[in-house]
């Protein structure tokens, strides 16, 4: 038998600590040698779950498949690992400190009599990696990473085009993910509340929120889907903090109702995620006569964000996070063309980034607007994810670009970063794909001026305070303005 003893001491209390090392999944965070770990049996973290963990070895990769056997809240962990070469017991305690909390880690391994003799040949690299990997944990645990900056690759591949929108794929993400932090950041105490939960994007990400233990407040239209929904959530993540918002969000009716029983609610919102949309073809309008792209994709956004400041104010370190879309890198900023008063032909991928276009506008502008209250407010976009409304709506684009397409956890990765992850708040005003900053423009002719600029945001506060627009003005300001 080979014995691994190591004992490290972390600023975290006791209950953060835990939460983040029993799920198991985190090991390829903070373990040098795990590539890869995933929780291969459903519902949440207990006795009896198990675990996937391929490490890296001199002799190739090695997997592991582990089972809890003890799981003391705040106190300890007990796992049996089982491989082609040994088994393994894993026992992690944590004892509440002064400054924080102390972690004993100690692994047995048992090789069978074949290999018994060699075991010592390892011993000295097997004691190596275990300190690697308890400093590694220190590491995320102490959760003081810089913030990303856009790096010489990134603006290389954005200005060249192809190889940005190559970025867009599942290889760009499996390519960004190398070198990522951990994300360690408690959300026990946090109230998140996410738009268009239902399926894809924000379902990946509402799933992956519970599961680090946040309060969810999640909006959606169908009542039936919410429930559904919710049982999936609450039964995979044990968490049951989940609270359902009805609203149809292309309305700007429901979204003021909806505001307006978040108020009286009186809940600080940690994180606001603006991830409703959807992509509609042929063109039409919503019973408020409104382009149904417009209304959705940035009306509702503009005004469900600016109803609910008050309640961002109330919480700590706000976020909020505005999911855009690569296709805006296609577009310019034209409030004519995004009213609707100088296309002849509609085209709903068109109008879908046009829309996504002027919320990245809208973003920057609160980023600014906002920083003296300390709100952080950044958009994102997911790549090409294998979402079902991808599936519906642009079929022929699915057909073609199927094998490079990313899972819908995939492309929410960076919501989940963007609403967790500490050095995701030290950025505002950003536009972020695998959880670093990227350019928001590709191609120069697509920059805004700042007369279109000043022209939007003159549209949507009037449309928000309930008057009526004046398009010829706007058009014949935006003229001159050229």
């Amino acid at each position: 038998m080979t014995v691994l003893h190591e004992q490290i001491e972390v600023s975290r209390p006791v209950h953060e600590v835990f939460t983040y090392i029993a799920d198991f999944t985190t090991t390829r965070e903070w373990d040098s040698t795990a590539t890869s770990a995933e929780k291969l049996t459903p519902g949440p973290v207990a006795e009896g779950t198990r675990f996937a963990v391929t490490c890296a070895a001199p002799i190739g990769s090695i997997k592991l498949v582990y089972e809890v056997t003890r799981l003391e809240p705040d106190s300890g962990i007990t796992l049996k690992g089982e491989s082609r070469f040994f088994t393994i017991e894993d026992r992690i305690t944590f004892t509440p400190t002064g400054a924080g909390t102390r972690i004993d880690y100690r692994a047995e391994f048992f090789f069978p009599p074949v290999l018994e003799r060699m075991a010592s040949i390892f011993e000295g690299g097997l004691q190596r990696m275990g300190r690697q990997s308890m400093a590694g944990m220190r590491e995320a645990l102490e959760d003081d990473y810089p913030p990303p900056e856009e790096s010489v690759a990134s603006r290389l591949a954005d200005r060249m085009l192809l190889p940005g929108l190559a970025r867009f794929t599942r290889l760009g993400y499996l390519q960004g993910r190398r070198n990522w932090h951990p994300i360690s950041a408690y959300l026990g105490d946090k109230h998140i509340v996410i738009t268009g939960a239902s399926a894809g994007l924000g379902y990946a990400a509402a799933m992956e929120l519970a599961r680090r233990g946040a309060s969810l407040t999640l909006v959606m239209r169908n009542p039936d889907k919410a429930e559904q929904v919710v049982q999936a959530i609450a039964t995979e993540t044990g968490n049951k903090r989940l609270h359902v918002e009805l609203a149809d969000l292309s309305l700007l009716t429901e979204v003021d109702d909806l505001v307006r029983r978040l108020q009286h609610r009186g809940d600080a919102i940690d994180v606001l995620i603006n991830n409703a949309g959807a992509l509609f073809n042929p063109r039409g309008e919503t019973p408020e006569g409104i382009e149904q792209s417009l209304a959705l994709l940035l009306l509702s956004p503009h005004r469900l964000t600016e109803g609910l400041k008050p309640l961002l104010d109330k919480a700590g370190q706000p976020r909020v996070i505005n999911v855009v879309s690569g296709g805006m890198y296609s577009q310019k900023l034209d409030l004519p063309a995004l009213l609707g008063e100088t296309e002849e032909r509609y085209s709903g991928s068109v109008a879908y980034a046009r829309a996504k276009r002027a919320l990245m506008v809208v973003t920057e502008h609160w980023a600014q607007a906002w920083a003296d209250d300390g709100v952080v407010v950044n958009a994102m976009h997911p790549g090409w994810a294998d979402t079902p409304g991808v599936q519906s709506a642009l079929p022929e684009f699915r057909s073609l670009t199927r094998r490079v397409l990313r899972t819908p956890e995939q492309g929410a990765d960076t919501i989940v970063w963007l609403a967790a992850a500490t050095e995701a708040g030290k950025l505002s005003g950003r536009l972020f794909l695998d959880r670093r900053p990227h350019t928001t423009h590709m191609l120069k002719s697509t920059r805004e001026s700042g007369e279109e600029r000043a022209a939007l945001l003159d549209y949507l506060a009037t449309i928000r305070a309930g008057g009526v627009y004046d398009n010829t003005r706007s058009c014949k300001a935006l003229a001159a303005g050229r």
